[in-house]
């Protein structure tokens, strides 16, 4: 089979947008900084594509912010909360035991907080991340006109982001002339390079103006803007055509570079805002930003030529699915997505931290991140032979890893516990739900593992040396926290599993984290024999008399929970996990699990469900012999399960705008589908989970097999 076309598969999936729209922007970045555009391929329009004013009129809007994995605030804290004054004790088998559990969700969508709660509201919103600045064109009708605050005053807008560069280009008509911005960000820094070309830029009718924000502790808001004396914006001249701005916002300092080929730079009599305004028709900017000082000396030539050659190693690295010559109507749709989804992950989901669920474009959960999340985010790399873009995040958990034992340690457990909702420090934010959430308990040992079946056989010693300490305390709590009764092993109250509308105080026994926690210490034995030791004699007992996953034994299908009500029709259907996203084991049996997936099939409540879980459904539709459902769940047509223009997947009926879980999720459902598992590969059974009806055609190349 002769190999694919990358380059002619991506550039057939060019995005290209020819009118605004507020929920229509492009990000170019490299997993630790992106630089979002509006149709300008700048920042211009910012109150266009303000997110809370679209919620209130429950209208879809993505903001358009410069963000970082770097770039973290925190609020002053004058009474001086810490973790202690959001806690509350839960009644076990093993004594009290505290989890941080106070926490109202109003004080993160704007409510009155009640008095017991905030502790627990200061410590959810803190740390968050923060928008660095705006840097956008400032255009003008006519001398001394008010700038252009109205897309619609565009006339012939065409905007392309070009996925084989990485490179945004944008033109328009603006005041009887054409204007072209080209954008592109450096595959390694925190650096964006523009390159504008207009007439407008000659006659000062068109310049750059670049504008600071506060911090903001809102749900999904990157900045304030109403409180300009909170926050400082220092200008410094290092020469003709560069200065730096020193940013302080409380106890967060960082510095703005800029280097520009022409023109002059000053302040404006606005607060934090600053202006570039040039004498010829052609400028090019590049602006750096840094937790320290920016060294600068990029510029837009040596920015666009980095980045093109990254894009170009990341599109011919790696695999690559093609599905050319399919005559089902949907195969163009999938490939599309397929497409678009490689791109967003590797701009929002690749970098040194696990990523949060709505990238570095918009501020979802105060810009952190969800550990149960990880998984769907960045699990995939490895099976698409890019394992070193999750390998990025994976130290971060070795940073934390005193604080995970601390976790344990509080609750009278051995080993790590892994928390659910956090930012970088580690600590973790109080909730009625997070702090009870053990399903990223095994997320790490799967991630490795991954890792390791995806490494060249000279690293996978000094892999596993590595992250030995981190496999051993993660397995250690994990057999820690089960309650033995009558020889079976139980995962006992309280416990949130990952649908997560039960009462935690009497849910036990969730079938997906059951298997999941089966293999997860499947994992941790295999890494010991890796080290060169025995399976652990403890480790295998637990693993040999885990509870068996509760039936509904008139319907003869897996419930959510062991305990009543047993399920729940809405959310996650997240026992079908159990056989998909976990591979086959001992607990599971694969014919009642093809059962559960047709009970769920039959009357879910879809409008509930989120983005990552069609993939999921896919991939134990797949698993589970049933290809034909495979691609019918993964492209079902619901509104939680669409995918814009510009390749995101926006969850309609609440505040996310666009949600990279669901892209990274798509991204593993269909490597499994192509290259299958262990047990498929050693058959030479190729495509699994995609009909043989003669409709599809599917290439593929490398692929690494699922467990």
């Amino acid at each position: 089979m002769t190999m694919i076309d990358r380059e002619a598969l991506v550039r057939r999936h060019t995005i290209e947008i020819t009118r605004p729209d507020p929920s229509h922007v492009l990000t170019v970045g490299n997993g630790d900084f992106a630089y979002t555009a509006d149709i300008t391929g700048m920042q211009t329009f910012v109150s266009y594509h303000d997110q809370s004013a679209a919620l209130a009129e429950q209208r879809l809007a993505v903001h358009n912010a410069t963000m970082s994995n770097w770039g973290w605030h925190s609020m002053p804290n004058p009474d001086g909360f810490v973790l202690d004054d959001a806690m509350s004790t839960y009644r076990t088998s093993r004594g009290p035991v505290r989890y941080p559990d106070k926490f109202d969700i109003a004080s993160i969508m704007g409510g009155e907080v009640p008095e017991e709660s905030r502790a627990g509201a200061w410590l959810h919103t803190n740390p968050h991340r923060i928008d660095l600045g705006r840097v956008g064109l400032r255009l003008r009708s006519a001398p001394g006109a008010e700038p252009e605050t109205d897309p619609g005053a565009l006339t012939n807008p065409c905007q392309r982001l070009d996925l084989w560069t990485g490179t945004i280009t944008s033109g328009f008509e603006y005041a009887g002339h054409e204007v072209r911005v080209t954008t592109v960000a450096h595959p390694h820094h925190a650096r964006v390079a523009f390159r504008i070309e207009s007439e407008l830029l000659a006659s000062g009718l068109a310049g750059v103006v670049l504008r600071f924000p506060y911090a903001s502790d809102g749900f999904f808001r990157t900045s304030d803007w109403t409180g300009p004396a909170r926050h400082e914006s220092t200008p410094e001249r290092l020469g003709e055509r560069s200065a730096r701005i020193r940013r302080v916002l409380d106890d967060t300092v960082y510095a703005v570079r800029l280097d520009w080929t022409e023109g002059a730079f000053s302040a404006t009599r606005e607060p934090h805002e600053f202006e570039l305004t040039g004498s010829a028709t052609v400028l090019e900017l590049v602006v750096g930003f840094a937790p320290g000082e920016e060294p600068g000396g990029d510029t837009f030539a040596s920015v666009a030529g980095a980045a093109e050659a990254w894009w170009r190693g990341f599109w011919t690295a790696g695999a690559a699915v093609d599905f050319a010559g399919s005559t089902d109507p949907r195969a163009a749709e999938l490939e599309r997505r397929v497409v678009l989804s490689q791109y967003q992950t590797a701009v929002n989901n690749s970098g040194s931290l696990p990523p949060q669920e709505s990238g570095l474009v918009a501020n979802s959960w105060q810009g952190k991140f969800h550990l149960e999340m990880h998984w769907w985010h960045a699990a995939h790399f490895a099976a698409w032979g890019r394992p070193e873009l999750l390998a990025r995040s994976m130290d971060w958990y070795l940073s934390i890893l005193e604080s995970a034992r601390e976790t344990a340690r509080r609750q009278s457990y051995e080993g790590a516990r892994w928390p659910k909702h956090i930012g970088p420090d580690g600590r973790e934010s109080p909730s009625d739900i997070g702090a009870l959430l053990v399903w990223q308990q095994p997320h790490p040992l799967y991630l490795l593992e991954l890792l390791y079946r995806g490494a060249q056989e000279e690293r996978r010693t000094e892999l596993v040396a590595r992250f030995a300490e981190l496999v051993q305390e993660t397995a250690q709590f994990m057999v820690s926290f089960v309650e033995e009764r009558s020889g079976v092993y139980h995962l006992p109250a309280p416990v949130m599993p990952a649908q997560e509308f039960y009462d935690a105080k009497t849910t036990e026994d969730p079938t997906f984290e059951l298997a999941y926690w089966w293999y997860g210490l499947q994992i941790a034995q295999s890494w010991r024999e890796r080290l060169g030791l025995d399976r652990d004699k403890r480790w295998q007992h637990v693993q040999d008399n885990l509870a068996t996953p509760h039936r509904d034994p008139d319907r003869g299908t897996y419930s959510a929970i062991a305990t009543v009500p047993h399920l729940r029709r809405d959310d996650h259907p997240s026992m079908l996990c159990a056989l998909g996203v976990v591979p086959a084991g001992p607990l599971i049996d694969a014919r009642v699990m093809e059962a559960t997936l047709l009970d769920v099939l039959d009357d879910w409540q879809w409008d509930s469900a989120w983005g990552w879980d069609f993939p999921a459904m896919a991939m134990t539709a797949a698993r589970v012999g049933r290809p034909d459902l495979a691609v019918d769940v993964l492209l079902m047509d619901t509104p939680k399960n669409t995918y814009s223009l510009v390749g995101h997947n926006p969850q309609f009926g609440s505040p996310l705008p666009l949600y990279n879980a669901a892209n990274g999720g798509l991204l593993a459902a269909v490597s499994l589908m192509a290259a299958g598992w262990d047990a498929t590969d050693a058959t030479g059974s190729d495509c699994p989970g995609f009909p043989r009806d003669g409709r599809w055609q599917v290439r593929h190349e490398g692929f690494n097999v699922w467990p």
